[in-house]
């Protein structure tokens, strides 16, 4: 008798890539030197290198259909995993399975050799994905064409920019009908219109049911591409799911590590004679919070210090994007009345009711500066919240749409 678990299971689309527990581990030398290997050799050698487990104990599945991302900080063991589901690397310890043909662009003039031509590398490429002469034959005029290197396609490739490696491989790697695709960053050397194109034939092997894999920086591709995304933290899964969650928790890895570096730089001493932003807060209907709903009654306050006393002073705030964007500024020289004079400490309060931000993460700044402008303390980036990405849009403003439809005349 089937159970209904085994309907739901037997539903689900066929699993392509199947990794079990696998690990990856590097060994790192200390003794660059030829004549320090030389020495070394047979003695103790241990003392010279170490292991670097990229990956650790990685439980991964992927559906066919699937379009799915890697995302995590430099370091953290995305393009290792590409490399072992592409069949590159092979795990220490554990597994990796797949199935059908992979299509693997994972960096910059991979499979490329520079002393073929163009027109010879996309032979040598299409063969290795699995064309044959014939295959390739057929679809050479296409790959010449989505590359859009023109003339160049019989010089060496070791000529070549960059940007023509990249056009170039991905047209081949497109061109292959591959069962999955697998992209690591390589289309960020791409020119706009180039990067525009390629986005658009991955979308056109979304609705042919391919699976692809991707990594990239891009926090919005993410969100608008992928159904699912997997977050790696010191070769480890964080989280594996929705991609707005994935896209969070990273955001929030980020902000953890950038404080963790500022809690190590030398900080200036907390003397008396400094002008100094004392403390800031970020509440939401006076509750402190970390994510902020974009019709949210945000208040932001800041406790400033001046040790002998200034006539006039302006406490400034600035809201800024993950990408450096300012999306909201004021300053208490817009209060309806004068602060007088600042000597000792004096805090600061600011409601912003409806913001209205669009899903991200977002950063607060907070300056006290003179009659002047000078800066006189500052507290770059003091606090940090995230905002919900909408379903219905995207972008940095957030805003609820309606959408009808008519017959054109």
């Amino acid at each position: 008798m089937t159970t209904a678990t085994e309907t739901e299971t037997s539903a689900l689309p066929p699993v392509v890539i199947d990794v079990e527990k696998a690990s990856k581990r590097f060994v790192v030398r200390r003794d660059n030197s030829l004549k320090e290997r030389i020495v070394t050799l047979g003695r103790a050698g241990r003392r010279h290198s170490e292991d670097f487990w990229a990956l650790r104990d990685i439980d991964l599945t992927i559906r066919a259909g699937e379009t799915i991302a890697l995302i995590g900080h430099n370091g953290s063991g995305k393009s290792t995993l590409l490399k072992l589901i592409g069949g590159i690397l092979d795990p220490t310890t554990g597994s990796v399975q797949g199935r059908g043909r992979v299509a693997a662009l994972l960096e910059l003039g991979a499979g490329f050799h520079p002393d073929l031509t163009g027109r010879e590398n996309v032979y040598l490429n299409a063969s290795v994905l699995g064309l044959s002469r014939e295959e390739t034959d057929a679809r050479f005029g296409d790959i010449a064409a989505f590359s859009g290197i023109g003339g160049f396609m019989d010089t060496q490739v070791k000529f070549y920019s960059s940007g023509m490696y990249v056009r170039l491989a991905f047209a081949v790697a497109v061109h292959t009908d591959p069962d999955i695709l697998i992209v690591d960053e390589v289309l960020a050397v791409g020119d706009e219109a180039f990067q525009r194109k390629c986005m658009d034939r991955i979308r056109g092997f979304q609705a042919d049911g391919r699976t692809i894999i991707l990594v990239t920086h891009s926090m919005p591709q993410v969100a608008e591409l992928c159904d699912r995304a997997v977050l790696l933290d010191h070769g480890r899964i964080k989280v594996d799911g929705d991609p707005n969650d994935a896209i969070m928790a990273f955001r929030d890895l980020l902000e953890e590590q950038r404080l963790a570096d500022l809690a190590a730089k030398e900080l200036e001493p907390d003397d008396p004679a400094f002008a100094r932003i004392v403390s800031t807060t970020l509440t939401v209907d006076g509750e402190p919070a970390l994510i902020v709903q974009p019709d949210d009654h945000l208040t932001i306050e800041a406790t400033v210090y001046h040790p002998t006393g200034i006539d006039e002073w302006l406490c400034a705030v600035q809201i800024d994007s993950e990408h450096g964007q300012v999306v909201f500024g004021t300053g208490s020289n817009h209060a309806p009345e004068s602060a007088g004079p600042l000597k000792g400490k004096r805090t600061v309060r600011i409601d912003v009711p409806g913001l209205h931000l669009g899903g991200g993460k977002y950063f607060v700044s907070v300056s006290l500066m003179d009659r002047a402008g000078r800066q006189l303390a500052g507290a770059p980036q003091t606090l940090s919240f995230n905002v919900p990405s909408a379903e219905t849009s995207w972008g940095t403003v957030s805003a609820i749409p309606t959408i009808s439809f008519s017959d054109a005349q």
